[in-house]
């Protein structure tokens, strides 16, 4: 039903007259409109739809398509009007039913209808005969239905099963027909300055954003011919500038019903020409909609620009006399409940107030001493977002960002604004933003021509920012505090990631890892072997790994940041200019203008790709550990780009966390090269070919390396014909067992070749380990001399002092002991040792292992002798080698735990006579 109110009269008749609006069918903004829609003599002759979010900032966002579209048309008187009785709709819908609003707009001959939809058609709205008293404006219900029958010429509700809809009409003012606006007459030096002919590009864009038309005008100012672009999408042709805080684009924009602003477009010669633009969306006959730009070089704005806004008045009273929040004034209702929101809407809110083309707002660091860019328009804001500027940029006032400033022409000081450096405005006003007493930010309106504002302006900016400065402040901290609590949280992640390795390549990469892209787009770490080496780049990583070699290829080209061991970040430069001198040269080269090849180089993309990666802002920051300085963790942004305070901290806080870390694992991969080194000078470098016999030998470390072994064998000649082999056990780890294991293993060669037979061997090395006092330890050891035979059998003479008996595997599968048990060494000074021949006859295998082997557990279980003789029973007619290698299989079967215990295998097998 359709109910049409009106203060004061009776219900409406729910037929159609010919002054009432039937109920409209389906969605909004879809399908075509019926024809019994509108009244008998409306025409409509435009139409603009958008759907908003279930979110405060479609509130704002809704308000700024209705005001676009308006002043698109051409319907500035109604403007207002329409922006109040909109917002509050969208907020009823957005924000109190909690559903996506869409918003309608119609043009007429004689006015314009706006319709708000949403999709919570429970909510009842009040129907009477007879006036009524609605209760006070500024509640919170209803009082956007009094707004509509306050100020619209006509209005109702409509309700659907799925949806409800307010609709009302504001009928045009009268006025003089054919002028929209005028200007005064002026003298020719004050003129819009153009370049002889003034050239108006004609583009037209289909619904997937591609070009189908293109004009003679938009060949010469670009040039491309309309085959070249046709059918390519704009967005291929389009530098369009980004804004943070918001979302729209230029896809976004070519679907707005109306959008005018700057951009630049990328020429035939590579060169970006700045343009102004003038968007329409229109549809044809067919209904299928397009965009018709406009556009006409940068300074030739004056042709298609809308004449300037006049300047809203500051007042805190409505027109009814009531009072209203200040900060509801200038904010609007309801506030965005984001930092970033809310200081997005201050900015856009200051510059419309004094009606400026930009506007800024920094917020203080901590100690007052910096201002950093946290929201922008109408500037270039990728390249300012998070930028920093000193609060006392100079001496007097106009160099204190602690005081109200007006800069009339800035081309008179130039610098004064850091912040608005080659942005092409001249004037501007500057206020802090204060909370008892302290410095908490400062906000700025720009415009692009001198002597815009002046001392009023300044007052009336003051009072805004001090009645957002609390607001603005809580905000702030709140976000602070979410920032530190999700600090605490990476930090305590990031110390258990690090602490769980001590390997340095890992930590390397971890510490990269932890920082891109949490913290930065790009990493690189620098480390320093010692205080006399240089810097080395160690690891680079990029969220694009495409990027990651590039990027490489460039920090290779320079030189590395100085290792100062101040803490803190430091700006970096070498990157960015060496990326922007690559880049140019490479575009210099393929425009045939630096002496190369003319035609494109494959290269080109990835130089500038690289260029565009590195080319934000780069800290360092030095990892110390120790007192010493052991490299730098590097970090960067693309293009533009800034690091906010928050986390530069944040990346301080995990580089003294990350250096400490490094230091670890360069110790500990110092320790092991040194234990490794030290393990492999106790065996012997290669075993030698001994004719007749084969040999094997299996050694394994128990541990990750961290501690030198105390197994060890040897195998070496003695004479002529004759070998000396052992294989024996220190007990315990360490550089006590190192020392005892290099004793022996020296001593059995040396003796062994002075011609000392077995038992001599040993009583000698015996008495040299006691003569070590608190350092011996004592020593199991099997020691053997071989001797090949013309047979092909073997002679051995075997002494086994306290080490497990080695075993002898027969053709036929027997297993039998080849020693007898004897005293260990190192315990007794007198030991009376004897030797044990042993003949190995052809097929036979000498199996000697270390108890690592024979000691090998699982729960209560034991591989032990008896274990051990049940293996070697199954490696029958095997070579050594596999004999070896199945016996150390089936050791590291038995339990599932790694080793911890040294295990060596010493595996000898005569094969026998070959026949012919």
């Amino acid at each position: 039903m359709t109910t049409g109110l009106h203060p004061g009269g009776p219900p409406q008749d729910p037929r159609p007259t010919e002054n009432q609006l039937l109920p409209r069918q389906g969605q909004a903004g879809h399908g075509p409109l019926p024809a019994d829609d509108r009244t008998r003599s409306s025409v409509i002759t435009a139409r603009a739809a958008a759907s908003f979010d279930p979110v405060g900032r479609s509130v704002a966002t809704a308000r700024s398509f209705v005001r676009d579209t308006l002043q698109g048309w051409g319907f500035a008187d109604i403007v207002d009007d329409a922006v109040v009785l909109t917002s509050e709709l969208v907020t009823n819908a957005v924000v109190h039913a909690g559903t996506s609003a869409d918003v309608l707009c119609l043009r007429s001959d004689d006015g314009v209808r706006i319709e708000v939809a949403d999709h919570y058609p429970e909510r009842e709205i009040p129907l009477q005969g007879s006036a009524v008293n609605m209760g006070n404006p500024d509640r919170e219900g209803g009082r956007g239905l009094q707004l509509c029958a306050a100020l619209a010429g006509r209005w109702g509700v409509e309700y659907t099963p799925t949806r409800k809809q307010v609709w009302f009409q504001l009928d045009l003012p009268d006025r003089a027909v054919g002028t929209r606006t005028a200007g005064p007459s002026l003298p020719s030096h004050l003129l819009p300055l153009a370049d002889g002919r003034v050239r108006v590009a004609v583009v037209q864009i289909d619904r997937a954003g591609a070009i189908n038309a293109w004009n003679e005008d938009a060949e010469e100012l670009f040039g491309y011919p309309a085959e070249q672009v046709v059918g390519k999408p704009l967005t291929d042709l389009a530098a369009w500038p980004h804004t943070p805080g918001t979302s729209t684009g230029i896809v976004e924009a070519l679907k707005l019903s109306r959008w005018e602003g700057s951009y630049g477009l990328r020429g035939a010669n590579g060169r970006v020409t700045p343009v102004y633009a003038s968007h329409l969306r229109v549809r044809d006959t067919g209904g299928e909609p397009s965009t018709v730009c406009l556009l006409v070089r940068d300074h030739e704005r004056a042709v298609l620009q809308t004449p300037l806004r006049v300047s809203a008045t500051d007042t805190t009273t409505s027109s009814e006399g009531h009072a209203s929040d200040p900060f509801e004034v200038f904010i609007g209702s309801p506030a965005p409940d984001d930092l970033d929101g809310l200081l997005q809407r201050t900015v856009e809110r200051a510059r419309d107030m004094l009606d400026g083309d930009s506007a800024f707002l920094l917020l203080a660091t901590d100690d007052e001493t910096e201002l950093e860019v946290r929201a922008s328009t109408g500037l270039p804001s990728a390249r300012q977002r998070f930028a920093r500027v000193p609060v006392e940029a100079g001496t007097g006032r106009y160099g204190s960002a602690r005081m109200p400033a007006v800069h009339e022409d800035l081309t008179a000081v130039p610098g004064a604004v850091p912040l608005l450096s080659g942005t092409g405005m001249r004037s501007v006003v500057t206020v802090p933003l204060k909370v008892e007493g302290r410095l908490t930010g400062s906000l700025g309106v720009a415009a692009e021509s001198p002597a815009r504002y002046s001392n009023e302006e300044a007052l009336r900016l003051q009072f805004a920012a001090d009645r957002i400065a609390l607001a603005v402040e809580s905000a702030r901290l709140g976000e602070l505090e979410r920032l530190r609590r999700g600090s605490l949280s990476f930090l305590v992640e990031a110390s258990d990631l690090l602490a769980g390795t001590l390997d340095r390549d890992q930590t390397l990469a971890l510490m990269a890892q932890m920082t891109v892209p949490t913290l930065a787009t790009w990493c690189a770490v620098y480390t320093i072997a010692d205080q006399a080496s240089d810097p080395y780049l160690s690891y680079v990583l990029h969220e694009d790994e495409e990027r990651i070699d590039g990027l490489k290829a460039l920090l290779s080209k320079i030189d590395p940041p100085d290792p100062v061991p101040t803490p803190g970040a430091r700006v970096w430069a070498a990157p960015a200019e060496a990326a922007h001198t690559a880049a140019l040269r490479t575009s210099m080269r393929s425009l045939g203008l630096g002496g190369g090849p003319s035609s494109v180089s494959s290269g080109i993309g990835t130089t500038l790709a690289t260029a565009g990666a590195v080319g934000g802002e780069t800290v360092v920051l030095p990892l110390v550990a120790r007192n010493r300085v052991i490299g730098m963790l590097t970090l960067g942004k693309p293009t533009d780009e800034h690091f906010r305070q928050e986390i530069l901290e944040l990346a301080e806080d995990l580089s003294r966390r990350a250096a400490l870390a490094l230091d670890n694992a360069r110790l500990y991969s110092e320790r092991t090269a040194i234990s490794q080194s030290l393990q492999r000078s106790l065996l012997p470098p290669e075993l030698p070919h001994i004719e007749g016999v084969e040999v094997e030998v299996i050694y394994r470390a128990a541990g990750e390396g961290n501690e030198v072994g105390g197994d060890f064998y040897d195998l070496f000649p003695i004479r002529d014909g004759a070998y000396g082999f052992a294989i024996g056990d220190v007990c315990g780890t360490g550089p006590e067992a190192a020392a005892v294991t290099g004793l022996a293993r020296h001593a059995l060669r040396l003796l062994a070749r002075e011609g000392y037979g077995g038992p001599a061997v040993l009583d000698r090395l015996n008495s040299a380990i006691l003569d070590e006092g608190a350092r011996s330890r004592f020593l199991t050891l099997l020691y053997g001399e071989l001797w090949p035979q013309q047979d092909g059998s073997a002679l051995l003479k075997v002494v086994c002092a306290g080490h497990p008996l080695p075993l002898r595997l027969r053709p036929d599968g027997t297993v039998e002991p080849a020693a007898e048990p004897q005293p260990l060494l190192g315990v007794m000074d007198d030991l009376e040792l004897y030797e044990q021949e042993v003949t190995l006859d052809p097929g036979d295998v000498l199996l000697c292992v270390t108890d690592g082997v024979t000691e090998r557990r699982e729960g209560t279980r034991m591989l032990g002798d008896d274990g051990l003789a049940d293996v070697l029973t199954t490696c029958t007619g095997l070579t050594a080698g596999a004999v070896a290698a199945r016996i150390m299989r089936a050791v590291e079967r038995f339990a599932s735990d790694a080793p911890s215990d040294d295990m060596a295998i010493l595996a000898m097998r005569v094969p026998g006579l070959q026949k012919d």
